[in-house]
């Protein structure tokens, strides 16, 4: 078992995170000992309910079941959870405990934010890519008709339970697509301001063999290093006004693409891929990289064999980019690599620069 700890020192609020690969029937005892009896609705993604649902026991009535994809994280659910809440007669000593991947935990974690103006929430993440970032750092979201996780706060959970069992019945894509995060990290991992040197990107390169093979072993470590660069830059920076924003390597054009398909082709993770590259190249053509470090990014891609993700019209993702939540009226901003594992934000206002 690895426990780590999340210290918002600005609001005094802490929070444990339990990485462990215990028998997933003990999860709920686990939780509920946390919540000390404290009544609770479980948002609770579909495929997670049918293989995990008998072993993890919670009560039918207390279950609210979220379709899987993108496209379910939307206001309409957002209210029928909501509605599902207060049916339950939830107060605001009371829970909401969101299992599942990172669409389940933003839109829960959304509700449990805003209900009541606030209750508590318990993140279980059950995909590599919730685990290792969007279950911890209170991002909460929906999305809309004019793009993704446009709607939302900040809100912290009480918990988060992470328990690498739940990996192993991961599909390929759906796996990989947490690695695009994985992957991000490591390219990040010295803007993180973290104490110590994990040097991730060379635990990538002499393990990627075990990585893909879902070794439980690796999985823990690997889980442990993204989550201990992410805890060290929501500590200092809970709400993105800052450092928070190296996160966002590879989103800006990824978010882009993702729209741009409505959600339905790409994964976030393939998505967020192809803006690593996007950036790496970005930067390389303005001089921020030289040549050998391009390569180096993508040889760490190829190892991993993600999906590729074709050329769209520059124009058309440019005019997409404009309307993210990170960019202004008049500036695309980017985060881009600036060395080994470094990066830092620009901006960019002409298409000319950016092509």
């Amino acid at each position: 078992m690895i426990n780590l700890t999340v210290n918002i020192k600005e609001k005094f609020k802490s929070y444990p995170i339990i990485i462990n690969d215990n028998d997933i029937g003990n999860l709920k005892s686990e939780i509920l000992n946390l919540l000390n009896d404290k009544n609770f609705v479980v948002v609770i993604s579909e495929k997670v309910e049918k293989l995990y649902g008998k072993i993890l026991g919670f009560e039918k009535k207390a279950k609210f079941i979220l379709k899987d994809g993108e496209s379910q994280k939307n206001l309409k659910n957002y209210e029928k959870i909501l509605s599902f809440c207060l049916k339950k007669h939830l107060t605001r000593d009371d829970a909401i405990i969101a299992i599942g991947g990172g669409g389940v935990g933003d839109i829960a974690g959304f509700v449990a934010a805003s209900y009541m103006r606030g209750i508590n929430l318990i993140q279980v993440p059950t995909t590599l890519l919730a685990c290792v970032d969007s279950s911890v750092g209170g991002k909460t979201a929906v999305n809309s008709t004019f793009g993704k996780n446009l709607i939302g706060s900040f809100y912290q959970p009480k918990a988060v339970f992470i328990n690498t069992n739940f990996l192993q019945t991961l599909n390929e894509r759906i796996f990989k697509t947490g690695l695009g995060e994985v992957v991000k990290y490591a390219f990040i991992e010295k803007s993180c301001d973290f104490s110590e040197d994990i040097n991730l990107i060379n635990f990538l390169e002499e393990n990627y063999q075990n990585i893909l093979a879902c070794d439980t072993k690796i999985l823990k470590l690997l889980v442990n290093y993204c989550l201990l660069l992410k805890i060290s830059v929501v500590e200092k920076d809970e709400t993105e006004s800052n450092l928070r924003k190296i996160l966002n390597l590879g989103h800006t054009y990824g978010h882009a693409i993702e729209k741009i398909t409505k959600y339905k082709k790409f994964t976030h993770g393939e998505c967020v891929v192809a803006g690593i590259i996007f950036a790496f190249d970005l930067a390389f053509k303005n001089n921020l990289i030289d040549k050998n470090y391009l390569f180096f990014m993508h040889d760490i891609i190829k190892k991993f064999n993600f999906k590729k993700i074709p050329d769209f019209d520059l124009k058309k993702v440019i005019s997409v980019m404009k309307t993210d939540k990170k960019s202004s009226s008049e500036f695309i901003r980017f985060i881009l690599p600036v060395g080994y594992a470094k990066v830092n934000e620009f901006e960019f206002n002409e298409l000319l620069t950016i092509s």
